[in-house]
């Protein structure tokens, strides 16, 4: 019989809550839990083909020293020893953790402990630092601590939705969903989007602002100058629970309406419509992500954001407030246990001798960090320095994802001693470890995570575990008692670490902090594994429900206050002479993080299979990079290779890049390698959607895709880009110098057995050659090569490998390289979910499904997680054109 578990997604912030199945034969097959009030059953095209990157396939499964294999006594002996032989000679800050909000609670509760308390330093950083950090230290600015007013139900019961810097259809999809579905119901609400791009969400947007990079901080200046001296101003809630209006109002008047139009890049009307929006809709969200966290102006961007919903007393309200959209599964999870090096657990300061005193005597630790640790980018400035000797990195990829990341990577490749804990044995950063720790991936893990909306909930197992892989918590308690702390770290299942971080939530609380969740303090195993999502805070004696903050107050500044915060606007304009356009990084709909997980499922990879790079067509046009060509993208800090993508939808000097290929998928696409190290002041937030760089042509001398039924060896190639495909694995190519011999080559990266002659085909004059392999009627790899990039028929292609070949009429048409008659193309795919390509929704509309909802019902397409409607109206928009021509 089938076994359900109700457990956690492990992407985004949203929280949704999944219901896995594993069936009496052990496949496993997901979809949402209707009961969970994060998704109501929904789930994004990511969550939904979970079950397909759950194998073990390159996983990580036992302990490795120096890449041999070794027990988990003699790695943990050696991981304790050197780091106590480090502290012993260099001091506590010699040491330093890296985390990630891919962690659970339990096992993030741990390592703060564990370095905080038993090490003595704050050295324990995390991937969230790249993530959220500016909205930390903007809610701490405001509100004395990093707090999260509001719920998801109040972007649904909003009249006026603000998106600002979130591509919120394709990185938080269920929200948007939640959103569209609101404004279906009620179409006199209105949606602002604020993005330098124009993405998917724009599409439900009533108002699109394409502001300059950066120009965010002007926009929501003049906003409260705006505010201050309308009807919508709240000079009652100010004066009771505010301090600074006079100094931030000041500030923001400074700004002339003519530096405001320079700044942001937006026409005046544009700018007074958006004005009288906020100022005429008593209930309206501002929603904001990325856009504005990743940015050396990020805290200010938060506070100017903050500083108008104060000023209006639109906050903590059913329908009202400010709305920090988290990017990672457990960034709050995080916060809550003090991930972040200038924090501590339970959301008390490392500042504040009281906390450090109360946090010490609740741990009965011999030391407490009396500083804060060093945040990311300076982190691994200290690991290459030298001040940095012994490195552990948990659950994060930091070659890939910190800016300047080719100096991070020589940065931990010089280290002394460096220690990487992942389910994956092959990562950018795990070939640089003296010890290989192994860790459980979702389906094996068995804790906490807290998602945007304060929500704890389970994330449960459900899978056998694989080999000796093991539980984050379990190695740091490991470690922990190997390094003299036993009584300390005494835990034998993580419903107890859960109970002693509850405990400390509650501990001499009494109502002066936010964070409380006393009530779950003493769980036993029984009632940990039954746990209900909850939103916090939940003190000791009450009852789950719905919390919001600060509509009557009730800061956690000393005082009881929020401050406002003056701002000034920063200096946006990176660019000179040599490096004339801006970059912007940032996520795709279907691709997580640095790819990890999703880089497993075809159906995820089917979408958009290759790194790109997105530019405006007369910014083409005027450097010279073609459609679906290759352009090189250069700073000085590094370069990346990617598929040039032109299309209106990215404005004019400014160009767009993934963040998540690296060097197992593709030659040269780390887009972080570019982005130069700055840092927000305050939150040292690296700047990743504002960075100088030069664009160009990359000249090839032949182009090539192929299909392989095996995972192709990496290619001597000057471009390539590997993704899994049904059946196999599909391959984009560049080369600069002519192979050779074309067979040999293909008989060493697919190999090929010698015994298997091709079936060919090479026209001398256009330089077009297509070599095909066949073991009997099974295709095992195909390659078309052109001296521009090839256009064949890519999906149709794919597809091969899954097709029986004893008829030579399909052998002859893949060599061909287009199908033959009856054999429709599906084309690029648009909905992943169902594998629906762009020319199957084309067919659709040409036979009269003119609506996302009619070529829904005919193919599927959009009838999931909804991720891909814009693309489907967009799709129709063009066919109808067409047609009307």
């Amino acid at each position: 019989m089938a076994a359900e578990v109700k457990t956690t997604c492990p992407y985004c912030g949203v929280g949704c809550g999944v219901i896995a199945t594993v069936d009496e034969a052990g496949t496993v097959s997901v979809k949402g839990d209707p009961e969970h009030p994060s998704n109501f059953g929904r789930l994004c095209s990511k969550g939904s083909a979970l079950a397909e990157t759950i194998d073990l396939d390159g996983r990580l499964l036992y302990p490795e020293i120096s890449g041999a294999r070794s027990g988990w006594d003699e790695a943990l002996d050696l991981v304790a020893r050197r780091f106590s032989e480090t502290i012993a000679e260099h001091g506590p800050d010699s040491v330093a953790f890296y985390v990630s909000g891919q962690l659970l609670t339990e096992d993030y509760y741990l390592a703060n402990k564990l370095m905080k308390g038993f090490i003595g330093s704050a050295n324990i950083d995390t991937n969230s630092r790249l993530c959220m950090s500016s909205s930390v230290a903007g809610h701490r600015r405001a509100f004395g601590a990093d707090t999260v007013p509001g719920t998801y139900e109040d972007i649904e019961l909003a009249d006026l939705v603000i998106l600002t810097g979130s591509n919120l259809a394709w990185c938080h999809p269920v929200i948007y969903q939640r959103l569209a579905a609101a404004k279906t119901a009620r179409p006199n609400m209105r949606i602002v989007v604020i993005d330098p791009r124009r993405t998917m969400t724009c599409d439900i947007a009533d108002l699109h602002l394409a502001i300059r990079p950066d120009g965010d901080v002007a926009l929501f200046m003049g906003l409260l100058a705006h505010l201050a001296t309308s009807p919508a101003i709240d000079q009652n809630y100010i004066a009771a629970h505010t301090e600074g209006f006079g100094e931030a109002f000041a500030a923001a008047a400074a700004l002339d309406i003519n530096d405001l139009l320079e700044r942001t890049g937006l026409p005046a009307m544009q700018i007074r419509e958006f004005f009288r929006l906020f100022e005429t809709t008593p209930k309206v969200v501002t929603c904001y992500s990325q856009g504005v966290n990743q940015s050396s102006s990020g805290t200010d961007k938060v506070n100017a954001i903050l500083n108008c919903h104060l000023a209006t007393g639109r906050i903590g309200r059913p329908g009202m407030g400010p709305f920090s959209l988290t990017g990672q599964p457990n960034a709050m999870g995080g916060r809550e246990v003090g991930g972040l090096a200038n924090m501590l657990a339970a959301h008390m300061a490392i500042e504040n001798a009281d906390d450090r005193d109360r946090v010490q005597r609740f741990w009965n630790s011999p030391v407490i960090a009396a500083k804060p640790g060093l945040k990311a980018v300076d982190m691994f400035h200290a690991v290459a320095d030298g001040r940095i000797k012994a490195l552990w990195i948990m659950a994060t990829n930091p070659v890939v994802s910190m800016p300047d990341a080719d100096s991070v990577e020589s940065a931990i490749a010089a280290c002394p001693f460096v220690v990487v804990s992942d389910i994956l044995k092959e990562t950018d950063t795990t070939r640089h470890a003296d010890v290989l720790l192994p860790s459980l991936g979702w389906g094996e893990k068995d804790g906490t995570v807290t998602n945007s909306e304060r929500r704890i909930s389970r994330q449960r197992p459900f899978l056998d575990l694989p080999g000796d892989a093991k539980a984050d918590w379990w190695q740091l308690a490991e470690v922990g008692r190997r390094m003299g702390f036993a009584a300390a770290f005494d835990f034998d299942a993580p419903a107890a670490i859960f109970s002693e971080h509850a405990a400390l939530s509650a501990f001499e609380n009494n109502g002066s902090r936010d964070f409380d969740i006393g009530a779950r303090v003493g769980m036993t195993g029984v009632a940990y594994d039954t746990l209900s999502p909850f939103q916090w805070p939940q003190a000791a004696g009450t009852e789950p429900g719905v919390t919001r903050f600060f509509a009557e107050g009730g800061f956690y500044h000393a005082d009881g206050k929020a401050r406002f915060v003056a701002v000034k606007p920063p200096e946006t304009n990176r660019t000179n002479a040599d490096f004339p356009f801006t970059l912007n990084t940032g996520r795709i709909r279907d691709q997580w993080h640095t790819m990890t997980r999703t880089g497993k499922s075809a159906r995820l990879s089917a979408h958009i299979a290759e790194p790109f790079a997105e530019i405006h067509p007369r910014d083409a046009i005027e450097t010279g990079i073609s459609s679906a060509g290759l352009v090189e993208i250069d700073s000085p800090h590094g370069k990346a290779i990617v598929r040039a993508l032109v299309t209106d939808r990215q404005a004019r000097g400014g160009i767009f890049a993934p963040m998540h290929w690296n060097d197992q998928f593709a030659a040269k696409a780390r887009i972080d390698a570019v982005v130069a190290p700055i840092t927000d002041p305050f939150s040292g937030q690296p700047a990743s959607k504002n960075v100088a760089v030069a664009i160009r042509p990359f000249r090839a001398t032949h182009y090539g895709f192929a299909v392989s039924a095996t995972k192709p060896a990496t290619p001597d190639a000057a471009y390539w880009a590997l993704a899994k495909a049904d059946g196999g694995w599909r391959l984009e190519l560049a080369f600069t110098e002519a192979v050779e011999d074309w067979t040999a080559w293909c008989r060493a990266v697919f190999a090929i057995p010698d015994e298997i002659e091709p079936l060919g085909y090479a026209d001398r004059q256009s330089g077009d050659l297509r070599l095909a392999f066949f073991d009997g009627e099974t295709l095992l790899a195909a390659l078309f090569l052109a001296r521009e990039p090839v256009a064949v028929a890519r999906n149709w292609a794919i597809s091969q490998l899954t097709t029986s070949h004893g008829d030579l009429r399909k052998r002859f048409a893949l060599v061909a390289g287009r199908p033959g008659a009856g054999r429709p193309d599906p084309g690029a795919t648009v909905c992943s979910c169902f594998s629906v390509g762009v020319n199957q929704i084309a067919a659709a509309v040409r036979g009269g499904c003119h609506s996302v909802e009619a070529v829904g019902k005919e193919t599927s397409a959009g009838t999931n997680c909804g991720s891909c409607r814009s693309e489907i109206g967009r799709i129709i928009d063009r066919c109808l054109a067409a047609a009307a021509e």
